[in-house]
């Protein structure tokens, strides 16, 4: 027998001995991965079933057949919930925290409303937790969420390099080339539908684009140090 087949046979071996998962077990892998990351209960139930397919693909790789998987895995799924409504009972996932601070996150990186609250739900943060979250984290839409998707949009602007951000050799260019106005509206134009793309409405994007330099440089600021 050649060292390689020993080794193989080893391997398989620890691998049908691993026991199958249980309760405890996936409270373990749940407190683990909330002591590195947040997440949302959906986010949570997805963590644990992938734990679970993983444990299954080892166990038929080690020669286990299907309808044993199947009945042994089955049971410890139906755990799931109750795990993750055991985490949420202790405070380690928390929905409203989770969307809340994401979506500050994403606002200063330059993410419309609109892009933040699609992040969110797709993440599993439901409407009514979503909603109630955008507005007491970024304000009200057409109050202080107005101000707030304002300076988003300036952060986004910012890194095109568009608008108040503008090079200022763009202006200088502008006047030494009598076709560079046309250049000029096609950039324009051009981050006006990036900006449309990214969720941003179109007065909110061209109010951006208009700023003086200094005021929009504030309100970036002003927003990031909030």
């Amino acid at each position: 027998m050649t060292k390689r087949v020993a080794r193989d046979m080893t391997t398989r071996g620890r691998r049908a001995d691993a026991p199958v998962p249980d309760r405890a077990a996936l409270r373990a892998v749940a407190l683990a991965h909330l002591a590195r990351f947040g997440t949302t209960r959906a986010g949570l139930a997805q963590v644990l079933d992938r734990f679970l397919q993983r444990w299954a693909r080892r166990a038929a790789q080690a020669g286990t057949l299907p309808e044993e998987i199947e009945t042994q895995i089955t049971p410890v799924r139906a755990q799931i919930d109750q795990v993750v409504r055991d985490m949420a009972d202790l405070g380690a996932v928390d929905d409203a925290a989770f969307a809340g601070a994401r979506a500050r996150s994403l606002t200063r990186a330059g993410r419309s409303r609109r892009a933040v609250q699609a992040h969110l739900a797709v993440r599993g943060v439901e409407e009514d937790t979503l909603g109630s979250v955008l507005d007491e984290t970024l304000g009200a839409r057409g109050g202080q969420g107005q101000d707030t998707e304002l300076a988003a949009a300036l952060v986004f602007a910012r890194r095109r390099r568009a608008g108040p951000f503008a090079p200022p050799s763009d202006a200088a260019e502008g006047e030494a080339n009598g076709g560079a106005e046309d250049d000029r509206v096609t950039r324009r134009r051009r981050v006006l539908e990036a900006m449309a793309r990214a969720g941003f409405g179109r007065a909110v994007a061209e109010a951006a684009l208009d700023m003086d330099p200094e005021e929009a440089e504030e309100r970036v600021i002003r927003m990031k140090s909030a």
